[in-house]
């Protein structure tokens, strides 16, 4: 069976979160956004976790019940289970993902995390007075996989601080089994550095808050036999047939660190011209290292991918997408209106944006099925993000109309590298 996932989200317990961030409402949301599993995030909070133990366990993944008090028939439609996740800190401030297989072993994670933290008990992602090496430790401890969250970022990432997977893990480099791209950084990014290559690259969300436009943002496509934690496992881990199948992620430079940028104006530097400035902008402002120098800087291989990496497909959430098309903002009416109308036809958003035929799609509205096309087709034209400002991305058309030419002024047209329209049965 292909499960669609996302493997990282927090809960209303961690900072900055909506209060909307709750099992009921995830559980709905992800299954209209087309994900079968959801990471549960924050794990480790007591109170979260609470909560969590009221679902319904089996094999190391969580459900509502069908015939649950309160959720009426919304709930009986409800495919999603949930999977034990949590990011954690290290003492260099990188983040990591843990993948937990049962609520016990979770608890057994509070209680040896617990000793090392002071906001364990109030913070859903918390932060522990470890190096990397000694979380993988407790980790392997609790049988939990492990990996670095959104590695490439210049906040709280894995290469924002180290040079290697073995400056962080050290002894335990061996047990990390996955990396997590984050929103800045694709396949043919992390590729160029050959000490990837085995691992598995994942792409989630991080999301903060629900749909339209954050949960799911980003998700993988496994091929398991059910729905269970092993089953994830052996996937990440590539093991009996099980595997990752797809990776699907906005394009990076619509991230808002993917070039060298100031953090205060946003101006763009190279990194030639950002090292000869000493990071320092024309305006006073600090000039933040981008994703893509950051792996010009790590780069040892020229980006072949490895047998084993799926295909990597890069859209955007369908509400962007259809206020892109209608020209509006994307929390407007009329987009709502349209994303609600697009889901009650086709099922759910994954459906809409890979798998229905563009003459399906006209069927509702011209304009939408045009937009989905060109992002298939890799028509679309992004302005790259840099220094906290995410990119800006335009159809091709539009762009044009704006410049009065064709597009020569250094925006780029996305590559999705399928010249064809695609479904996600294709992978």
């Amino acid at each position: 069976m292909l499960v669609n996932a996302d493997l990282h989200i927090h809960s209303r317990y961690s900072a900055a979160t909506s209060r909307r961030m709750e099992l009921r409402t995830l559980a709905v949301e992800a299954a209209r956004k087309g994900i079968q599993l959801l990471g549960t995030g924050d794990c480790l909070h007591p109170k979260w976790l609470s909560e969590i133990k009221e679902l319904r366990e089996e094999n190391g993944v969580f459900r509502f019940e069908r015939d649950s008090k309160g959720y009426g028939g919304v709930l009986e439609k409800c495919e999603t289970a949930f999977v034990l996740t949590v990011e954690v800190e290290d003492t260099k401030r990188v983040h990591h993902l843990l993948l937990v297989p049962t609520v016990s072993k979770a608890e057994e994670l509070f209680e040896k995390f617990s000793k090392h933290s002071k906001d364990i008990e109030e913070n859903g992602r918390p932060t522990l007075n470890l190096s990397g090496e000694e979380i993988a430790e407790v980790a392997k401890e609790c049988e939990a996989l492990i990996g670095p969250c959104h590695a490439f970022t210049p906040w709280t990432a894995l290469y924002a601080y180290h040079d290697s997977l073995g400056e962080c893990y050290g002894d335990l480099t061996d047990y990390i089994s996955f990396v997590e791209l984050g929103l800045s950084a694709d396949s043919s990014y992390a590729d160029r550095i050959s000490e990837l290559h085995e691992l598995t690259f994942l792409t989630n969300s991080d999301a903060h808050s629900p749909p339209p436009t954050r949960l799911a943002r980003e998700f993988n496509r496994f091929e398991l036999r059910d729905l269970s934690f092993e089953e994830l496992k052996m996937a990440i881990l590539r093991e009996r047939g099980r595997k990752p199948v797809l990776n699907v992620g906005i394009p990076p430079e619509e991230g808002k660190y993917n070039e060298s940028a100031c953090i205060k104006c946003y101006k763009h530097y190279t990194l030639e011209d950002a090292i000869s400035l000493r990071w320092r902008c024309s305006c006073g402002g600090r000039i933040k290292k981008g994703v893509k120098d950051r792996v010009k800087e790590l780069a040892d291989c020229n980006g072949t991918h490895p047998p084993h990496r799926p295909p990597y497909l890069r859209l955007i959430p369908l509400a962007e997408i259809v206020a892109l098309a209608l020209q509006m903002g994307p929390s407007s009416k009329a987009v709502r209106e349209t994303w609600e109308l697009f889901l009650e036809r086709f099922g759910d958003e994954v459906s809409v944006l890979v798998d229905a035929s563009y003459e399906e799609l006209s069927e509702l509205d011209e304009r939408v099925a045009a937009a989905i096309l060109a992002f298939r087709e890799g028509k679309v034209v992004v302005v790259p993000g840099g220094g906290g400002k995410y990119g800006v991305i335009k159809l091709v058309e539009e762009a044009r109309s704006e410049s009065g030419e064709s597009d020569k002024s250094g925006e780029r047209c996305a590559d999705n590298k399928h010249g064809r329209q695609l479904s996600l049965l294709d992978f």
